[in-house]
């Protein structure tokens, strides 16, 4: 599909090459120039994360009415391009509020681009079948990124000293802004196009929360990235204060989760048409919870790395089945907008955790509080299912024609 697809092809290479540079300063750069360097933490570590995940809200939110006025190819690129001031000024930040002040301006501009991939597929395909295979292709190429960005990341850190990974996401932002530049795609104004960004956005927003598959769709995606949350204050603490390695461990467990989401994201082309349901998200968020709680079920890295493996390969199939999803169910001028609520939901789940994560930490421990937050995701999902059964019979009930289900 990518020989025949020239424009899906250049959005893959487009995102593989932001995810690599993206994953080497987060995992690398942010949390361990924090964790390493300040010296911060879990709470500090909370905070930053809340910080960031504000400013990420902001820029779902924006980046989801500017994809809807002006196509993905425009958003992608000139985020790419205001992420890099961001991602140097961290390179040289010498106290940590004035670092946490990059993170979140590299949070605001750096979530745009993920929105703008994650709302090309229905741009750049027609019908649903083509619809599943560009969003796993697009996927299976963010999460090559993934595998590899750690390890850059790490590599970098061992070989030129930490503050040089922030190098990689300078580099790999104008790379990906001409990949996204070589697409070409209709970038007409859309009809419903008021002039009113307010207007537009609250128009998108009211429609994913009134439409009841979409509804589902975005809430067990957050309930999926709760378990996220956690991690995001908590994961770097873990490999220096339970496994008792150094940074560059994050880097190399992260890769190999990274494979798991190469693994998974191949999947979706290969199940079963019922599996791509309400469903079948219900069951993968399920094992997705699973996941996290095999990964860090144990402090020897020996059990970690195929824990790391199964949570990738769980979450990289849930990730491009609940996208294709909400494509499946949004009109095409709403895409975007839905795609930026679906975003700035997975943010609001991974920010939850930070009121109660530093002090669970320190009462219960960092690996029981990472255990928790799997087991609340699994039986989150696990009770959704009957919801998810009743969503799936009004879908089939639709005819063909219909593009949206019934509002509820």
């Amino acid at each position: 599909m990518l020989r025949s697809n020239r424009n899906l092809a250049f959005v893959v290479a487009a995102r593989f090459i932001s995810r690599l540079g993206g994953t080497a300063v987060w995992f690398i750069g942010t949390m361990g120039v924090a964790a390493y360097v300040f010296d911060t933490s879990p709470k500090q570590l909370a905070i930053m994360s809340l910080i960031n995940g504000l400013a990420a809200i902001v820029g779902s939110f924006t980046a989801g009415v500017l994809i809807d006025r002006f196509g993905p190819r425009k958003v992608m690129i000139w985020a790419e391009i205001g992420s890099i001031p961001p991602v140097l000024w961290m390179m040289v930040a010498p106290t940590l509020p004035l670092f946490v002040v990059g993170s979140a301006i590299f949070s605001l501009f750096g979530i745009p681009t993920w929105t703008a991939g994650a709302s090309f597929a229905p741009y750049i395909t027609e019908g649903r079948e083509e619809l599943e295979r560009a969003n796993a292709y697009i996927e299976g190429g963010s999460s090559v990124g993934f595998v590899l960005g750690p390890t850059v990341g790490a590599l970098i850190e061992t070989w030129f000293g930490i503050h040089s990974v922030f190098w990689v996401m300078a580099v790999a932002a104008v790379f990906a802004a001409v990949s996204a530049w070589m697409t070409r795609i209709d970038e007409t104004p859309r009809e419903h196009v008021s002039g009113n960004a307010w207007r537009e956005f609250t128009d998108g927003v009211r429609l994913a929360y009134t439409t009841r598959s979409l509804r589902y769709f975005i809430l067990l995606g957050t309930a999926v990235w709760f378990g996220f949350g956690a991690f995001q204050a908590l994961e770097s603490l873990f490999y220096r204060d339970v496994v008792g390695v150094g940074v560059e461990w994050l880097g190399y467990m992260n890769t190999v989760f990274g494979l798991g989401l190469v693994c998974g994201a191949a999947l979706l082309p290969r199940l079963p048409v019922k599996v791509v349901s309400a469903r079948g998200l219900a069951f993968f968020s399920v094992l997705s919870g699973l996941g996290s709680m095999l990964y860090v079920g144990s402090a020897d890295l020996f059990w970690i790395a195929p824990g790391a493996f199964a949570w990738g390969l769980f979450i990289g199939a849930t990730e491009p089945l609940l996208r294709t999803l909400v494509h499946l169910d949004s009109p095409h001028e709403y895409v975007g907008r839905v795609v930026g609520t679906l975003q700035w939901h997975r943010t609001a789940g991974e920010l939850l955790p930070l009121a109660f994560v530093p002090t669970l930490a320190v009462t219960l421990g960092i690996q029981e509080t990472l255990i928790a937050g799997g087991v609340l995701v699994a039986l989150a999902a696990l009770g959704s299912i009957r919801t998810a059964g009743s969503i799936d019979r009004g879908r089939a009930a639709l005819p063909a024609s219909e593009a949206v289900p019934e509002s509820a």
